[in-house]
Protein backbone atom coordinates (compact mmCIF):
# COMPACT_ATOMS: atom_id res chain seq x y z
CA UNK A 1 0.00 0.00 0.00
CA UNK A 2 1.05 3.59 -0.60
CA UNK A 3 1.43 5.90 2.38
CA UNK A 4 -0.86 8.90 2.59
CA UNK A 5 0.92 11.85 0.96
CA UNK A 6 -1.54 14.70 1.51
CA UNK A 7 -3.27 16.57 4.33
CA UNK A 8 -6.03 18.70 2.84
CA UNK A 9 -8.83 17.39 0.61
CA UNK A 10 -11.12 19.84 -1.16
CA UNK A 11 -13.03 20.35 -4.41
CA UNK A 12 -13.02 23.22 -6.87
CA UNK A 13 -15.07 24.32 -9.85
CA UNK A 14 -13.46 24.15 -13.27
CA UNK A 15 -15.73 25.87 -15.78
CA UNK A 16 -18.89 23.71 -15.66
CA UNK A 17 -17.04 20.73 -14.16
CA UNK A 18 -15.60 19.82 -10.75
CA UNK A 19 -12.28 18.48 -9.53
CA UNK A 20 -10.94 17.08 -6.27
CA UNK A 21 -7.76 18.72 -4.96
CA UNK A 22 -5.17 17.29 -2.59
CA UNK A 23 -3.21 20.03 -0.85
CA UNK A 24 -4.42 22.40 -3.55
CA UNK A 25 -3.38 20.28 -6.53
CA UNK A 26 -6.05 18.96 -8.87
CA UNK A 27 -6.33 15.21 -9.28
CA UNK A 28 -5.55 13.46 -12.54
CA UNK A 29 -6.73 10.14 -13.90
CA UNK A 30 -4.50 7.10 -14.12
CA UNK A 31 -3.64 8.15 -17.70
CA UNK A 32 -2.73 11.68 -16.65
CA UNK A 33 -5.87 13.54 -17.72
CA UNK A 34 -7.39 16.08 -15.36
CA UNK A 35 -10.07 14.22 -13.38
CA UNK A 36 -12.94 16.59 -14.11
CA UNK A 37 -16.39 15.27 -13.19
CA UNK A 38 -19.80 16.62 -14.22
CA UNK A 39 -21.36 17.44 -10.83
CA UNK A 40 -20.48 18.85 -7.46
CA UNK A 41 -22.25 15.91 -5.84
CA UNK A 42 -19.90 13.41 -7.48
CA UNK A 43 -16.84 15.53 -6.63
CA UNK A 44 -17.90 15.61 -2.97
CA UNK A 45 -18.20 11.82 -2.86
CA UNK A 46 -14.81 11.45 -4.55
CA UNK A 47 -13.36 13.77 -1.93
CA UNK A 48 -14.85 11.59 0.81
CA UNK A 49 -12.95 8.59 -0.54
CA UNK A 50 -9.69 10.49 -0.15
CA UNK A 51 -10.61 11.98 3.23
CA UNK A 52 -11.49 8.55 4.64
CA UNK A 53 -7.98 7.16 4.08
CA UNK A 54 -5.73 6.47 7.04
CA UNK A 55 -1.96 6.57 7.13
CA UNK A 56 -1.89 4.17 4.18
CA UNK A 57 -4.07 4.29 1.08
CA UNK A 58 -6.32 1.30 0.47
CA UNK A 59 -6.64 0.84 -3.32
CA UNK A 60 -9.89 -1.10 -2.90
CA UNK A 61 -11.62 1.82 -1.19
CA UNK A 62 -11.74 4.08 -4.28
CA UNK A 63 -14.60 2.65 -6.37
CA UNK A 64 -15.87 6.03 -7.53
CA UNK A 65 -12.38 7.29 -8.35
CA UNK A 66 -11.66 4.19 -10.42
CA UNK A 67 -15.01 4.40 -12.20
CA UNK A 68 -14.51 8.10 -12.94
CA UNK A 69 -11.05 7.42 -14.36
CA UNK A 70 -12.54 4.71 -16.58
CA UNK A 71 -15.30 7.04 -17.81
CA UNK A 72 -12.78 9.76 -18.68
CA UNK A 73 -9.89 7.68 -20.01
CA UNK A 74 -11.65 4.79 -21.73
CA UNK A 75 -15.31 5.57 -22.40
CA UNK A 76 -15.17 9.26 -23.37
CA UNK A 77 -12.75 8.82 -26.31
CA UNK A 78 -15.01 6.21 -27.98
CA UNK A 79 -18.49 5.90 -26.43
CA UNK A 80 -19.86 4.20 -29.55
CA UNK A 81 -17.60 1.19 -28.95
CA UNK A 82 -19.08 0.66 -25.51
CA UNK A 83 -22.60 1.24 -26.83
CA UNK A 84 -22.00 -1.53 -29.38
CA UNK A 85 -20.70 -3.87 -26.68
CA UNK A 86 -23.69 -3.24 -24.42
CA UNK A 87 -26.17 -3.68 -27.25
CA UNK A 88 -24.94 -7.25 -27.63
CA UNK A 89 -26.28 -7.99 -24.14
CA UNK A 90 -29.72 -7.09 -25.46
CA UNK A 91 -29.54 -10.00 -27.88
CA UNK A 92 -28.77 -12.56 -25.15
CA UNK A 93 -30.41 -10.88 -22.16
CA UNK A 94 -30.87 -13.14 -19.13
CA UNK A 95 -34.37 -11.82 -18.47
CA UNK A 96 -35.53 -12.96 -21.90
CA UNK A 97 -34.49 -16.60 -21.39
CA UNK A 98 -36.98 -18.47 -19.25
CA UNK A 99 -37.38 -22.04 -18.06
CA UNK A 100 -39.86 -24.34 -19.79
CA UNK A 101 -43.45 -23.36 -18.94
CA UNK A 102 -44.09 -26.62 -17.05
CA UNK A 103 -41.24 -25.90 -14.59
CA UNK A 104 -41.87 -24.13 -11.28
CA UNK A 105 -39.03 -21.70 -12.01
CA UNK A 106 -40.91 -20.39 -15.04
CA UNK A 107 -43.77 -19.06 -12.90
CA UNK A 108 -41.30 -17.26 -10.66
CA UNK A 109 -39.51 -15.74 -13.67
CA UNK A 110 -42.83 -14.55 -15.06
CA UNK A 111 -43.72 -12.98 -11.73
CA UNK A 112 -40.42 -11.16 -11.19
CA UNK A 113 -38.96 -10.60 -14.65
CA UNK A 114 -41.94 -9.95 -16.88
CA UNK A 115 -42.96 -6.62 -15.26
CA UNK A 116 -39.38 -5.35 -15.65
CA UNK A 117 -39.24 -6.37 -19.30
CA UNK A 118 -42.66 -4.96 -20.20
CA UNK A 119 -41.85 -1.68 -18.44
CA UNK A 120 -38.66 -1.29 -20.47
CA UNK A 121 -40.49 -2.15 -23.68
CA UNK A 122 -43.04 0.57 -22.92
CA UNK A 123 -40.36 3.15 -22.16
CA UNK A 124 -38.32 2.38 -25.26
CA UNK A 125 -41.19 1.64 -27.66
CA UNK A 126 -39.87 -1.83 -28.60
CA UNK A 127 -40.91 -5.47 -28.44
CA UNK A 128 -38.47 -8.14 -27.29
CA UNK A 129 -38.66 -11.89 -27.84
CA UNK A 130 -38.97 -14.17 -24.81
CA UNK A 131 -37.41 -17.63 -25.13
CA UNK A 132 -38.13 -20.77 -23.14
CA UNK A 133 -35.15 -23.06 -22.90
CA UNK A 134 -31.54 -22.47 -23.93
CA UNK A 135 -31.86 -22.26 -27.72
CA UNK A 136 -30.85 -18.79 -28.89
CA UNK A 137 -33.38 -16.69 -30.73
CA UNK A 138 -32.30 -13.47 -32.39
CA UNK A 139 -33.92 -10.27 -31.21
CA UNK A 140 -35.60 -7.91 -33.63
CA UNK A 141 -32.94 -5.79 -35.31
CA UNK A 142 -35.07 -2.65 -35.02
CA UNK A 143 -35.42 -3.19 -31.26
CA UNK A 144 -31.65 -3.59 -30.86
CA UNK A 145 -31.05 -0.52 -33.00
CA UNK A 146 -33.37 1.48 -30.74
CA UNK A 147 -31.49 0.29 -27.67
CA UNK A 148 -28.17 1.23 -29.26
CA UNK A 149 -29.55 4.66 -30.08
CA UNK A 150 -30.51 5.07 -26.43
CA UNK A 151 -27.03 4.06 -25.31
CA UNK A 152 -25.31 6.42 -27.76
CA UNK A 153 -27.22 9.27 -26.14
CA UNK A 154 -25.75 8.61 -22.69
CA UNK A 155 -22.76 10.46 -21.27
CA UNK A 156 -19.48 8.62 -20.47
CA UNK A 157 -20.20 8.40 -16.73
CA UNK A 158 -23.62 6.89 -17.32
CA UNK A 159 -22.17 4.44 -19.83
CA UNK A 160 -19.39 3.45 -17.43
CA UNK A 161 -21.86 2.72 -14.65
CA UNK A 162 -24.25 0.99 -17.02
CA UNK A 163 -21.50 -1.32 -18.26
CA UNK A 164 -20.83 -2.53 -14.72
CA UNK A 165 -24.50 -3.11 -13.92
CA UNK A 166 -25.19 -4.81 -17.25
CA UNK A 167 -22.19 -7.14 -17.10
CA UNK A 168 -22.82 -8.11 -13.47
CA UNK A 169 -26.47 -8.91 -14.15
CA UNK A 170 -25.90 -10.30 -17.67
CA UNK A 171 -28.85 -8.10 -18.61
CA UNK A 172 -29.09 -4.84 -20.50
CA UNK A 173 -32.72 -4.70 -19.35
CA UNK A 174 -31.62 -4.68 -15.71
CA UNK A 175 -28.83 -2.20 -16.45
CA UNK A 176 -31.06 0.29 -18.24
CA UNK A 177 -33.83 -0.10 -15.67
CA UNK A 178 -31.36 0.66 -12.87
CA UNK A 179 -29.99 3.59 -14.85
CA UNK A 180 -33.50 5.02 -15.15
CA UNK A 181 -34.17 5.15 -11.40
CA UNK A 182 -32.45 7.40 -8.88
CA UNK A 183 -33.82 5.31 -6.01
CA UNK A 184 -31.12 3.01 -4.58
CA UNK A 185 -33.78 0.73 -3.09
CA UNK A 186 -35.24 0.18 -6.56
CA UNK A 187 -31.74 -0.50 -7.90
CA UNK A 188 -31.27 -3.11 -5.17
CA UNK A 189 -34.56 -4.78 -6.11
CA UNK A 190 -33.42 -4.92 -9.73
CA UNK A 191 -30.17 -6.55 -8.64
CA UNK A 192 -32.12 -9.12 -6.64
CA UNK A 193 -34.27 -9.81 -9.69
CA UNK A 194 -31.11 -10.45 -11.70
CA UNK A 195 -30.07 -13.00 -9.07
CA UNK A 196 -33.38 -14.88 -9.23
CA UNK A 197 -31.95 -18.06 -10.75
CA UNK A 198 -28.99 -18.09 -8.35
CA UNK A 199 -31.38 -17.74 -5.42
CA UNK A 200 -33.56 -20.49 -6.81
CA UNK A 201 -30.63 -22.88 -7.06
CA UNK A 202 -29.35 -21.93 -3.61
CA UNK A 203 -32.75 -22.61 -2.09
CA UNK A 204 -32.84 -26.00 -3.80
CA UNK A 205 -29.30 -27.21 -3.15
CA UNK A 206 -28.10 -25.14 -0.20
CA UNK A 207 -25.87 -22.11 0.16
CA UNK A 208 -22.12 -21.94 -0.19
CA UNK A 209 -20.32 -19.40 1.99
CA UNK A 210 -17.78 -18.41 -0.65
CA UNK A 211 -20.45 -18.06 -3.31
CA UNK A 212 -22.47 -15.85 -0.98
CA UNK A 213 -19.44 -13.65 -0.35
CA UNK A 214 -18.82 -13.30 -4.08
CA UNK A 215 -22.42 -12.34 -4.67
CA UNK A 216 -22.29 -9.79 -1.85
CA UNK A 217 -19.27 -8.19 -3.53
CA UNK A 218 -21.03 -8.18 -6.89
CA UNK A 219 -24.03 -6.52 -5.25
CA UNK A 220 -21.78 -3.85 -3.75
CA UNK A 221 -20.20 -3.25 -7.17
CA UNK A 222 -23.64 -3.01 -8.80
CA UNK A 223 -24.85 -0.46 -6.26
CA UNK A 224 -21.62 1.52 -6.52
CA UNK A 225 -22.13 1.76 -10.29
CA UNK A 226 -25.68 2.93 -9.70
CA UNK A 227 -24.37 5.55 -7.27
CA UNK A 228 -21.90 6.79 -9.91
CA UNK A 229 -24.74 7.31 -12.38
CA UNK A 230 -26.98 9.02 -9.83
CA UNK A 231 -24.23 11.35 -8.67
CA UNK A 232 -23.20 12.23 -12.21
CA UNK A 233 -26.79 13.28 -12.94
CA UNK A 234 -27.38 15.13 -9.65
CA UNK A 235 -28.27 18.82 -9.77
Amino acid sequence: MMKRFYDDVAIRAADDLWQVTLDGRGLKTVKGTAQLVPTKALALELAKEWSAQGEELDPKSFPLRDASDYAIDVVAPDPAALADKLTQYGDTDTLLYRADPDEHLYARQQEVWEPIVTALEAREGITLNRVSGIIHRDQDKAALARLRERLIGLDPFALAGLEVMTSLSASLIIGLSAHDTSNPDEALELWRAACLEEEWQADLWGRDHEAEERRAQRQADFLSAHQLISLSKAA
